[in-house]
C-alpha cells in the first residue's frame, strides 16, 4: 500500500506551538502573535503577560512583559536533546532580530520587559500496538490530537539572552 501523500500528515510542529499557545493562555498569557514572520526568520510565539510586581512604598507596580517563544516539538530518542541543542547561537541572533523587527512593528510595546522561553514539546503517534516509549517526566500540559499524544515536557523561561550580532 503506498503512502498517503504528505499534506495527508498533520503538520506537527503548528500542533506543538497549539499546545503551547493554550498552555500559556491557561496560565494567564495573552497571545499577541502566532508564527510572527521577517527575513530574518520566525517566531512561533509572542506573548504578553500583565501581572504585578512587589509593590514600592506600598505602592503596588504594573508591569507587562514579552515572551518570544521558540517552540521545540520532537519525538523520543531523537538527536538533538528534544530540540535544545537547536537553539544555536546562530539561530538566537535570527530570533534576537525577529524580536526586535515585531517591536518595530509594535511600538507601543518597546518598553515592555522581554524575554526569549523555548518550550519543548514531545510527541508520538498513537498506535493500538504496546508502545515501547513512556514518557518519565511529568508534563505541563497535553494533548491527543491527530493520532498523536503532545506533551508539554519543559517550558524554559528566559531561555537565553539577548545577544550580539556576530552572525
Amino acid at each position: 500500500m503506498a503512502n498517503p501523500p504528505a499534506s495527508h500528515y498533520p503538520d506537527i510542529g503548528d500542533l506543538g506551538e497549539d499546545l503551547v499557545a493554550q498552555w500559556l493562555q491557561s496560565t494567564g498569557w495573552l497571545i499577541l502573535h502566532r508564527r510572527f514572520f521577517c527575513r530574518w526568520g520566525e517566531i512561533d510565539i509572542i506573548a504578553q503577560y500583565d501581572g504585578i510586581q512587589e509593590p514600592i512604598n506600598s505602592v503596588p507596580l504594573h508591569h507587562s512583559t514579552l515572551a518570544f517563544v521558540e517552540v521545540k516539538t520532537r519525538s523520543p530518542g531523537n538527536w538533538d536533546l528534544g530540540g535544545k541543542s537547536a537553539i544555536t547561537p546562530k539561530k538566537q541572533t535570527k530570533l534576537w532580530r525577529t524580536a526586535e523587527m515585531f517591536l518595530a512593528n509594535y511600538p507601543e510595546k518597546a518598553d515592555y520587559s522581554c524575554r526569549f522561553d523555548v518550550a519543548i514539546v514531545c510527541c508520538q503517534r498513537i498506535t493500538n500496538k504496546f508502545s515501547e516509549v513512556t514518557f518519565t517526566q511529568k508534563a505541563l500540559a497535553s494533548s491527543l490530537v491527530a493520532g498523536y499524544e503532545f506533551l508539554l515536557q519543559e517550558y524554559i523561561p528566559a531561555a537565553f539572552d539577548s545577544v550580539v550580532d556576530n552572525a
